[in-house]
């Protein structure tokens, strides 16, 4: 007795891009300056190589404004930061926790 063997017509792979969120974005962040901890002027001028990444994802609107917005807070603060303040923004967990936001200093 034979079977029948159905075929399967094979499916067109039609997988959207993979989008880099939040995390990952404040991750690779991270680990970039993190390389730099010893030399915190390297770590700045790869902390602004960075940002132009961002810009450039933002105008493909892979990155939102809030994430932009975000990501800039950061910048701001490591690139105004002295070598003390560099090692205490390093050192800082919820500093790289997304959702962090800027303490308003009256």
């Amino acid at each position: 007795m034979s079977r029948w063997r159905r075929r399967r017509k094979a499916k067109p792979l039609a997988e959207e891009p993979h989008m880099r969120g939040a995390r990952m974005w404040l991750q690779d962040l991270r680990e970039l300056c993190e390389m730099s901890f010893d030399n915190h002027i390297e770590g700045q001028r790869k902390v602004r190589e960075m940002q132009i990444e961002w810009l450039d994802a933002h105008k493909k609107s892979e990155i939102s404004d809030l994430l932009l917005d975000g990501l800039d807070r950061r910048a701001f603060r490591l690139l105004r930061s002295d070598v003390k303040e560099w090692l205490e923004w390093l050192d800082n967990d919820k500093f790289w926790e997304p959702g962090w936001k800027d303490e308003v200093v009256e």
